[in-house]
């Protein structure tokens, strides 16, 4: 249980304060020029086109979080961190997520208005632009470093043919696949997806086991015949009825006996908490036009009126009250997908 005090409070008030200088740090690309070794402060802001003053600010904080550090002679360098996560040319750099969270911060000012109203006070655009990168590759960047905490511990009981359903670049389709030799998978997902996924499946040399089949899974038939159905963080972005819709759809999708799993940052049944979730959910009130978290509940009963039996939720550990429910198709004589 938290133990809120006066000074706590204000802490927490004030922690935009470390976001925004992380969010402005990768906005200017202040890390990729130490890659190659320490530089005077003179030399980064040179490189970086931003004023002395002002980055010799920025690299005291850097240095304050630890992702700086000084040199004997007074240079800045990269943490190890920073040049694993931080450096644009590294495999891990975690930019375009954190490019997403900064998009995100303006209709966060608008919380309490978008509270009156119940509903997201934004234009909902899913064309390719700059945006479409930073969230796709921003989820890929969520995925590669939770995947490894989840694909390779669930039980798919010999399965081999995989839906990833809001798939977007096939991050998990790829790990999957790697954990099961003999997987092949579907990545189903908007057009404007396409052209990422295609680079990322490229890039993983995944381009024969995954195809990418394009279209919305709240409106088009879904591809049928597979015998895992991966339902990772797209339920939050739809309203209730919606979400139950598309859990029934992916169902449908399902031969007789296949596995049906969701991922989703998991309120309790309580409604009072955990803490990511709910926040979550807020944050679904800003972009989507009925998204929200929802509990462990709600989600088994999406999945009950999909045809699953046995729900339940995998022992994995996850982080940011993140779940992973499972359940087993049971197709009644004469339904599709059987």
């Amino acid at each position: 249980m938290r133990d809120w005090t006066a000074t706590s409070f204000l802490q927490s008030s004030g922690t935009f304060w470390e976001c925004f200088t992380l969010h402005a740090a990768l906005e200017l690309d202040l890390f990729t020029p130490l890659a190659a070794g320490p530089l005077r402060v003179e030399e980064l802001a040179a490189r970086t086109s931003c004023s002395l003053r002002g980055t010799g600010m920025m690299v005291t904080a850097l240095c304050a979080l630890e992702l700086l550090r000084r040199t004997e002679d007074g240079a800045c360098a990269l943490t190890p961190f920073a040049r694993q996560y931080l450096c644009r040319d590294s495999r891990d750099y975690l930019g375009y997520i954190v490019e997403h969270h900064r998009r995100l911060a303006p209709y966060w000012l608008d919380l309490a208005r978008a509270v009156q109203a119940g509903h997201s006070l934004r234009r909902q655009d899913t064309a390719p632009t700059d945006d479409r990168e930073s969230f796709l590759m921003g989820m890929r960047n969520v995925a590669n470093a939770q995947a490894h905490r989840s694909v390779p511990h669930i039980d798919v009981g010999g399965r081999s043919r995989l839906l990833d359903l809001g798939g977007a670049t096939g991050a998990y389709a790829v790990r999957f696949c790697r954990e099961h030799p003999g997987m092949t998978a579907t990545v189903f997902d908007l057009p404007s997806s396409r052209p990422y996924a295609a680079k990322v499946l490229a890039g993983e040399g995944m381009q024969e086991r995954i195809t990418f089949v394009a279209g919305d899974f709240t409106r088009d038939e879904l591809p049928a015949g597979h015998d895992i159905a991966w339902l990772s963080q797209i339920l939050h972005s739809l309203d209730p009825a919606t979400a139950a819709l598309v859990v029934r759809k992916a169902g449908q999708a399902l031969v007789d006996g296949g596995l049906l799993l969701i991922q989703e940052f998991t309120l309790d049944d309580q409604g009072t908490g955990p803490v990511h979730p709910a926040l979550f959910s807020l944050n679904m009130l800003l972009q989507t036009p009925g998204g929200q978290a929802y509990s462990q509940g709600e989600l088994a009963a999406f999945m009950r009126d999909a045809g699953a039996e046995n729900v339940r939720v995998l022992p994995l550990d996850l982080p940011q009250g993140c779940k992973v429910l499972a359940g087993e198709i049971r197709r009644r004589p004469g339904a599709q997908g059987a």
